[in-house]
């Protein structure tokens, strides 16, 4: 039996050109700062972000506490949005090795109205923690894969210079976004101090994230890589898969987006499956299942006997992700899937 899996695009593999340069790539021990390929990689990543440098570490996950770190002291608030990839997902690192303490704010769509940002900036008071950081991320898991808008972006960088807070972008999936924006991906990148991104989901690397930013951020960044064990060696087998997911892989998130709305248009004719197509801006599909009587739990149950990979959201709704790996025909056939459950 064929596996359709739409659980996420983190189950993306290489593209045989990726593997390819993984055989091939020049190798030196990158703690030492001697391995090309990497150094190659950074170089490329901070170009294509338009920042002064790049590093390269192992997840998303270590990459944005790596710049929690970077930006804060311990003791102090970091403000982001309430259904934030950092805040739900990421095991309380922030707090927990940075020491810093998460103010959330409930976004609208993963989207924080800047007045109640900045109403949450605190005050030079004997009592309160300092605000050292504000946390965007784009696009927003949670919400579906939303973008953020342009304006709000705008909005949030003028409150961050006029309080001196610097701001930092879970951009894990900010490719994404750009090729919904259609727009370079430095044009969204220009408004943070950092950004992370991840080469390991639609950009189909196996393994990694870049962090970018100004030379002293990463600098410091990259000690701290060190400290929480991130420093690799010969890791140009891995970095030469990511140049490739920088050069050549954007061009396939558009494909990746449009097959996301045919499954959403899709699921909308099968009676008791609903999407709020509006809000399906990339390559993640929020399903609701509330007027079906099954649970989400359920429904990923009977779709994974018929070869269809989902994940549960709740128990409304389950979560669809299109990705290199799913093309316009698994869309169809998921959909007969569906009808057929």
């Amino acid at each position: 039996m064929n596996v359709i899996d739409l659980r996420s695009d983190t189950v993306t593999t290489p593209t045989n050109n990726m593997y390819r340069k993984m055989q091939v790539a020049p190798l030196g021990d990158d703690v030492y700062g001697d391995d090309p390929s990497v150094n190659k990689l950074e170089a490329l990543a901070a170009e294509k972000l338009g920042k002064e440098k790049a590093l390269f570490v192992p997840t998303g996950t270590m990459g944005n506490l790596i710049a929690v770190m970077a930006h804060t002291r311990p003791g102090d608030e970091i403000i982001l949005e309430r259904n934030s990839h950092i805040f739900l997902y990421e095991a309380a690192g922030a707090s927990r090795l940075a020491g810093v303490q998460p103010l959330t704010i409930k976004g609208i769509d993963g989207v924080m109205d800047p007045k109640e940002v900045e109403e949450s900036i605190r005050e030079e008071n004997i009592h309160f923690p300092a605000t050292g950081l504000i946390c965007v991320e784009n696009t927003h898991n949670m919400a579906g894969g939303m973008v953020q808008p342009v304006e709000n972006l705008y909005e949030l960088r003028s409150i961050a210079d006029r309080h001196k807070i610097p701001m930092h972008l879970d951009g894990a999936r900010v490719f994404n976004a750009a090729a919904a924006l259609d727009c370079d991906v430095k044009e969204i990148a220009t408004h943070f101090d950092s950004t992370m991104f991840c080469l390991s989901k639609g950009l189909s690397s196996p393994v990694g994230s870049m962090l970018v930013g100004a030379k002293d951020f990463i600098d410091r960044a990259r000690k701290l890589r060190k400290i929480l064990g991130g420093g690799m060696r010969q890791a140009g087998i891995l970095a030469s898969s990511g140049i490739l997911s920088i050069e050549k892989m954007p061009l396939q998130l558009k494909i990746d987006h449009e097959n996301a709305r045919i499954l959403s248009e899709g699921l909308n004719k099968i009676s008791g499956f609903s999407v709020d197509i509006d809000k399906v801006h990339t390559n993640i599909i929020n399903l609701s299942i509330k007027d079906r009587n099954i649970t989400s739990e359920g429904l990923v149950k009977e779709m994974k006997a018929k070869g269809i990979l989902a994940n549960p959201r709740g128990k409304d709704y389950i979560r669809l992700v299109t990705h290199k790996d799913v093309n316009f025909e698994n869309i169809c056939y998921a959909l007969k899937i569906f009808e057929t459950i």
